[in-house]
């Protein structure tokens, strides 16, 4: 039988045929590295806090600072008593990393003192949330809790009718304590002393003061400082209960005591 012969040309067009299929597979879209920012590409993680340790809560605090706040630490007798009374007990954490705490408690002869610390480094877990914004929500939960009043103007204003004229605005007004005097008009105190959000403690802070009575006819005021710096939210409650009828804590005294600690825990803090 006589063999078909081989033409060479044939081959070659075979050969070039298949070789186009192959490349036209991926030719009629982009390649993988055509358009690195397509869908599918990882978005960069959001900025991480400022902050990565806490301090010693109860070792932030010196002893100058809680003769002021609680004088009565200097009334204990006994050395070791005076000396623990100054040492504060620490919160119970499970994560010192995360949050740390410390509290003191002195029983004076004219007072009960209380002063209480916290610190909160918060880390957000969501990569398209920073730290801070995670903190900063956080925190805002924390001032709506505070349920601070409308802050008083010092005098009223003016509104502007559609017509031109102009009359006055009321400015409500309210007590440290959170509540009304009993003929039912706004208490006199000095509208810096009441509660409010402070515009020179860390990115944002506020103040709060409660003036109570509790079980007894004395009163009981908490002042509450509470900021935050970065990724850390600082909580500080100060209290005081007088043992004589009668009595009530000094406002101004108290949060300017308060408002000192909180400028020192602000510079205690480091990244």
């Amino acid at each position: 039988m006589q063999r078909k012969a081989y033409v060479p040309g044939v081959a070659a067009l075979l050969a070039a045929v298949l070789a186009g299929c192959t490349g036209s597979s991926g030719g009629d879209g982009p390649t993988d590295d055509a358009n690195p920012g397509d869908v599918g590409t990882a978005s960069p993680a959001a900025q991480p806090g400022k902050y990565r340790t806490l301090p010693e809560a109860c070792g932030v605090v010196g002893q100058s600072t809680l003769d002021a706040l609680l004088p009565g630490i200097q009334q204990i007798a006994d050395e070791d008593q005076r000396a623990k009374a100054y040492e504060g007990q620490a919160t119970l954490t499970y994560d010192t990393d995360r949050k740390v705490g410390c509290r003191w408690k002195v029983e004076a002869t004219d007072s009960t003192e209380y002063l209480a610390i916290d610190f909160e480094r918060v880390v957000s877990y969501d990569n398209a949330v920073s730290d801070d914004s995670q903190a900063e929500q956080l925190f805002a939960q924390t001032e709506a809790k505070a349920d601070l009043p409308v802050a008083a103007t010092s005098s009223a204003t003016s509104d502007v009718t559609e017509s031109g004229t102009t009359g006055p605005t009321a400015s409500p007004t309210a007590s440290p304590s959170g509540s009304a005097s009993p003929s039912g008009s706004a208490s006199a105190t000095p509208s810096d002393l009441q509660p409010r959000v402070l515009d020179d403690l860390g990115d944002e802070a506020f103040l709060d003061d409660v003036l109570s009575n509790s079980g007894s006819t004395a009163q009981q005021r908490k002042v509450t400082v509470a900021f935050r710096t970065s990724n850390v939210i600082v909580t500080i409650e100060y209290e005081e209960q007088p043992t004589t009828i009668g009595v009530t804590p000094d406002s101004k005294e108290m949060q300017d005591n308060a408002r000192k600690l909180a400028s020192q825990l602000a510079g205690s803090l480091s990244g």
